[in-house]
């Protein structure tokens, strides 16, 4: 399974508004500190916000913050809400699926299951998980360390 670029930066804008804490930050430091493009990253807080991750601030000043403490944010969550367009196989998609042989294929079940499997795994972790060595991260993307209080 792979993950979209999209649900890739949904992570990394988590990661890097978790470790700013409280303070707002901008797109274009994200951008920055990654080295992706801005506009990409535009439409990735707007999917962030309105899904409740993000709380936005509009205007000269404004910026974006995390909604929750990392530890209440669960990464197979968000990451299945970010794929939910993506999917695996083309018989996943039963509106558009032109599969020959779905009525008597195994193959749906074995993938489906694997697929759980992975968001499963996700689920088992939050935020907070990905943030054990703040100081590195800090360091490697150029941000002082805010951490969020519960």
């Amino acid at each position: 399974m792979r993950l979209t670029a999209f649900t890739d930066y949904c992570l990394r804008v988590m990661m890097y508004s978790a470790l700013a804490g409280e303070r707002l930050v901008t797109i274009g430091e994200i951008a920055h500190a990654y080295d992706i493009s801005a506009s990409h990253l535009t439409k990735v807080v707007h999917f962030l916000g309105q899904q409740g991750y993000l709380t936005t601030v509009r205007g000269k000043g404004g910026g974006m913050r995390l909604t929750h403490a990392p530890q209440q944010v669960n990464l197979g969550q968000l990451v299945r809400a970010a794929e939910a367009d993506n999917v695996l196989v083309e018989c996943f998609d039963a509106q558009h699926s032109h599969c020959r042989i779905a009525a008597c294929c195994r193959l749906y079940r074995v993938l489906h299951a694997a697929q759980e499997a992975f968001y499963g795994e996700l689920s088992r972790h939050t935020l907070a998980d990905l943030l054990v060595q703040p100081v590195g991260l800090g360091r490697a993307l150029g941000i002082e360390i805010h951490p969020v209080s519960d």
